[in-house]
């Protein structure tokens, strides 16, 4: 019976390891750690877990301009 208990705590303790390691963040993916809540986020590569070195001037406006419907004139 002690064996069976300590069984089922540690397949328990693994599904819980495995949910977290799984789980997205409350912001989302896209967001960088200390953004704050909500559904939309700061422009620009350091609100993002995005590689600042990777991100373009073109990236970058881009990005600024996400909701907008026009995209930056000067690209």
């Amino acid at each position: 019976m002690l064996l069976k208990l300590a069984a089922l705590g540690a397949v328990g303790y693994a599904g819980y390891k495995y949910y977290e390691k799984n789980r997205l963040d409350e912001n989302g993916v896209a967001f960088a750690k200390g953004q704050p809540d909500g559904r939309v986020r700061n422009a620009g590569p350091k609100a993002t877990t995005t590689d600042e070195k990777s991100w373009s001037k073109t990236d970058e406006e881009l990005d600024e301009s996400f909701p907008a419907s026009d995209p930056p004139a000067n690209y």
